[in-house]
């Protein structure tokens, strides 16, 4: 007997999906607001959460990386997410936070802040209230959603934090940025 093992999630092909374990219990996400809706992300990637202090700004870099924050030694990137998903940066009010994330890819850890306007909750969303995401009609792109949560008859959008804070692409968008600021700042015409 043979068994075949692909990707978490992923059926083998022509195989029906197993029940995991982890998909029958009830999953936490801590929920937080941006731009009037309601997001989540789950817990187990999250570090912390910061009041919104000092960020160093960092010149020629996208519109949707606020800075740099000082985190006890360590400097961490800090994402304005309403930017990031096409949006206008958010406005600081005594409410709005930074959500320390953890990413990890292979060996290597990651910390990313990200600015949302306010934490609301730490919700329990069992999988059989997520829904697949939307192929349209969201105001982000598909692919930074998860899947949409039911909690209380509304929807909550569970975010995919590897493609939302994707290292890989917020690298090529800086690098983007600074061959844009850089042809600019020399005068190269049609080219910023």
């Amino acid at each position: 007997m043979s068994i075949s093992s692909t990707p978490a999630g992923l059926p083998a092909t022509g195989a029906a999906k197993a029940p995991v374990a982890v998909e029958a219990s009830p999953a936490q996400y801590l929920t937080f607001q941006l731009g009037g809706e309601m997001f989540a992300v789950g817990i187990l990637n999250i570090k912390e959460i910061i009041e919104y202090g000092s960020v160093t700004e960092i010149p020629m870099v996208p519109p949707f990386i606020r800075g740099v924050i000082n985190l006890r030694g360590a400097v961490v990137p800090v994402i304005d997410l309403a930017s990031r998903f096409g949006g206008k940066r958010s406005e600081v009010s005594r409410r709005t936070c930074i959500v320390i994330i953890e990413l990890a890819e292979g060996e290597e850890r990651q910390d990313i802040g990200v600015v949302v306007d306010s934490v609301s909750e730490v919700l329990e969303i069992p999988a059989s209230e997520i829904e697949p995401p939307p192929a349209f009609g969201a105001r982000i792109r598909a692919d930074f959603i998860k899947g949409m949560g039911k909690v209380n008859g509304k929807f909550v959008i569970i975010l995919d934090v590897a493609k939302v804070l994707s290292v890989d692409e917020i690298a090529s968008l800086s690098h983007l940025a600074g061959e844009a600021g850089t042809d600019a700042i020399v005068g190269n015409p049609g080219q910023a």
